[in-house]
């Protein structure tokens, strides 16, 4: 089964980032269609993955994760505006068939990502 998936590790405080707002978006040509939201549980992960299926529509995607948010309802203090608030991150899936796990490792003032299994 062919899939994207994620999860967010908070650095900063060394725990899963659980309740982290996470939307998935398809890009065609000049548009950016609406895939999926969900949020981050108290393992850092979403419950289901984002997309799914025997197949996945090749092509790039971007994940938009709601970091912002996440800090200031942990009670992290950060400044107005955030340094970050909200990260995107864009990916090609160019194998239908294939698992894409793309993880998120964040703090106020930084973050990572790499493709996972």
């Amino acid at each position: 089964m062919a899939r994207v998936s994620t999860h967010v590790l908070d650095t900063a405080r060394g725990v899963p980032a659980g309740g982290v707002t996470v939307d998935l978006h398809r890009l065609e040509g000049a548009g950016r269609f609406h895939v999926k939201r969900d949020a981050t549980n108290a393992d850092g992960r979403t419950s289901q993955p984002l997309l799914g299926g025997d197949r996945i529509q090749p092509g790039v995607y971007e994940l938009t994760f709601y970091a912002g948010e996440y800090f200031r309802r942990a009670g992290i203090s950060v400044p107005n505006p955030p340094f970050l608030d909200e990260i995107v991150i864009r990916f090609g899936i160019a194998d239908s068939s294939a698992n894409y796990h793309v993880p998120l490792l964040v703090s106020p003032y930084g973050y990572s990502t790499y493709r996972g299994s």
